[in-house]
């Protein structure tokens, strides 16, 4: 809603007042002393900030991926993963432990429920303790007997599946806000078929045999395939469909207090 300016006010034409009244400045208030309701004070007048096209290149501003930092990446930048997702997402990680629970403690530090399923719940149990049981922590469940988890937007949750070589399907599936993480310890007769369903696939370091049969499975260049027997402990090539990165995934004091140092091996 609007309202005229008083007679012999001039008119705003968005920088000063023209027309009749007081030069270049603001009518009386419209009654008595109030001043009219929805316009504020008029403070100086300055320039426009602008920008040339010339310029633009310089402007930069410091906003990355939101998610879990997985690592590092060949130029010391940080990795970041997007495990909280509105639509369902589904990962398999051939590789160790170690590698698999940092992930989950990072996840849950971004507020993400965790629900592990696991044949070695020993294995888990001094990380249940570390992050808390219960809705808002890490829980961890015999295989198959994983309950429907409940995620939403504000209660996203990532459900690991350690479930051995042959994991069997599970009854939680990935749903919106609600990513799978199934780690395999080596290359097993059911991993062509996870890595083909999968979103992202994570290999660290296999044998010369499993590396061919892997680079076949997701199209990966030889000289990739090549290099998978001899990645280092902590290091993860991570592919999709288009993108293909490594990450060196490095532990911090507390977590290493937790998991002790990186290992392909458990």
């Amino acid at each position: 809603m609007t309202s005229s300016p008083p007679a012999g006010a001039g008119s705003w034409d968005g920088n000063s007042w023209n027309g009749n009244g007081n030069a270049g400045a603001p009518p009386a208030p419209a009654t008595g002393d109030r001043p009219r309701t929805g316009f504020g004070l008029f403070g100086p007048r300055h320039q426009r900030h602008t920008l040339s096209v010339e310029q633009l290149d310089t402007l930069a501003l410091p906003i990355g991926d939101d998610g879990v930092v997985v690592g590092v990446d060949a130029d010391g930048q940080p990795a970041v993963l997007g495990v909280n997702r509105p639509t369902p997402y589904d990962m398999v990680l051939i590789g160790g432990l170690w590698t698999a629970q940092v992930l989950a403690l990072r996840a849950a530090a971004t507020g993400a429920r965790v629900a592990v399923e696991t044949g070695r719940a020993q294995a888990w149990a001094q990380l249940v303790q570390a992050v808390g049981g219960g809705q808002s922590g890490m829980t961890v469940h015999d295989v198959g007997r994983v309950p429907p988890q409940g995620a939403s937007a504000g209660g996203p949750v990532l459900v690991v599946r350690d479930c051995g070589m042959r994991p069997p399907r599970g009854r939680v599936a990935s749903a919106p806000w609600q990513s799978v993480l199934t780690l395999l310890p080596y290359l097993s007769p059911v991993a062509p078929r996870l890595m083909r369903q999968a979103r992202l696939v994570g290999v660290q370091r296999v044998s010369p045999d499993e590396a061919a049969e892997i680079g076949r499975v997701i199209g990966l260049p030889r000289g990739e395939w090549e290099s998978l027997p001899t990645l280092a402990d902590g290091v993860t090539l991570w592919c999709t469909d288009r993108d293909r990165q490594y990450v060196m995934t490095r532990a911090t004091d507390a977590e290493i207090g937790l998991l002790g140092n990186a290992r392909r091996m458990d």
